[in-house]
């Protein structure tokens, strides 16, 4: 079914270097990072599929913001039963199915994206291949529906839109599990296209203009002679004229309402303007106080912004709510535990630090990859502390097998030479 996924004839090819972080990571990353609730969206809107406003897709949102992911897709795929012939119900099915292995994998902490580390990483993502299957699935099945739908009416701005939706989560899928860049961003830039197009026969289909804001920036964020080269294909960027889109998106959306703003709190966190970015997240953590990413990320920008103190008690603050039966659902604490001892580290308190990274390698639903960071850092710490058995031990278990092979090599270089902090 690989025809399914047509791309414009305005493809590019890009170098494989770290210096396509933002169009390859964090554009196609955000593309679809967290849908958003329409609560605040009126019963009829001209400018979205009456099915986004629906009580059945709200109610589903709700379990998806309190990482419910279970109970979400049990309502979205009867959603999906009652209406098969929408595409965006099957992209409901796909966001959650999406979003529900990236949380298990431990890959929706945006500190994994904030540098140019990511792209470079050796780490291996062992999804399910019955999980994988039904996401390949799903795409091509709603890709194909928007096509049949668009050529029976091309003025069919609902299609349009949803086809950008799909494309853009697949290429958000493959980008962080596969580490297909290349052809993650062919993707991002048929979804630009699909919006762009919705919004031609719409321009007030606010939705759209995400994945147009995101590419502007990003696209504006390259090295020039990136920007040139991919500037030949008609691609342009301008950074402000994409947080600007984005914050439309973000006031007058209803699927990608609360995503803009995700979107834009990383991008302000990618170009150092914290109290930006946390001006935004705040308000998400405030409108969402049980949704455990929003808290975490509210954390972790304060730890960016360079207040340790107020990071380390965010933090902490978070793992006091966690404590709470039911105050958060499947809250990933290794995250947590890794954001603090990061802090604490910066912050000098090398004994909490080491205790903290032991705490994220310790919890039972830790990704190898993760896990295998923390012992690094644990290990480094206890060689900070003159404590040379204990870090021994942690870069042992850091050099085994599994994880992100990066750490590895580092680890087996402590374990001959002890690491002193330059």
């Amino acid at each position: 079914m690989q025809t399914n996924r047509t791309l414009p004839s305005t493809t590019f090819r890009l170098p494989h270097q770290p210096s396509c972080t933002l169009l390859l990571g964090v554009l196609l990353f955000l593309s679809l990072f967290i849908p958003a609730l329409p609560a605040h969206a009126q019963s009829t809107n001209p400018h979205t599929d009456p099915i986004n406003l629906s009580p059945e897709v709200r109610e589903a949102h709700v379990l998806f913001y309190n990482l419910d992911y279970d109970g979400a897709l049990v309502r979205f795929e009867a959603i999906q039963r009652a209406h098969p012939q929408n595409p965006m119900a099957m992209n409901y099915i796909l966001m959650t199915l999406i979003f529900r292995e990236l949380y298990h994998q431990d890959l929706l902490d945006t500190t994994y994206y904030a540098h140019d580390s990511f792209l470079s990483s050796k780490r291996d993502v062992p999804v399910p291949q019955a999980t994988r299957d039904r996401i390949e699935q799903l795409t091509d099945s709603a890709i194909a529906l928007c096509d049949q739908q668009i050529k029976a009416n091309p003025n069919n701005a609902h299609a349009w839109f949803a086809r950008g939706y799909a494309r853009g989560m697949h290429a958000a899928f493959i980008t962080l599990v596969d580490h297909s860049y290349v052809g993650a961003a062919r993707q991002g830039l048929a979804s630009r296209n699909d919006s762009e197009q919705a919004l031609r026969i719409d321009p007030g289909y606010a939705d759209a203009k995400m994945a147009v804001g995101i590419q502007q920036f990003a696209v504006a964020s390259l090295p020039r002679i990136l920007r040139i080269m991919i500037g030949i294909t008609g691609v342009t960027g301008n950074k402000e004229k994409g947080l600007d889109l984005l914050r439309q998106c973000a006031a007058q959306g209803v699927v990608n309402r609360v995503e803009c703003r995700t979107a834009l709190s990383l991008f302000l966190r990618h170009d150092a303007r914290y109290p930006e970015a946390l001006a935004v997240q705040h308000g998400l953590a405030q409108e969402f106080p049980r949704d455990y990413l929003f808290r975490l990320e509210e954390a972790n920008l304060t730890k960016d912004k360079g207040d340790g103190p107020g990071a380390i008690a965010a933090y902490e603050r978070l793992l006091t709510d966690a404590r709470k039966p039911g105050f958060f659902i499947d809250p990933r604490l290794q995250m947590t535990y890794f954001g603090l001892a990061d802090t604490q580290r910066g912050q000098n308190q090398i004994s909490a630090a080491a205790q903290n990274y032991l705490n994220a390698a310790a919890q039972p639903k830790c990704s190898e990859w993760l896990k295998r960071r923390a012992q690094l850092n644990a290990g480094e710490m206890f060689d900070l502390l003159h404590q040379r058995d204990k870090a021994i031990q942690m870069y042992k278990e850091a050099a085994a097998g599994g994880g992100d092979q990066s750490q590895a090599d580092m680890a087996r270089k402590y374990l001959k030479t002890p690491y002193t902090g330059s």
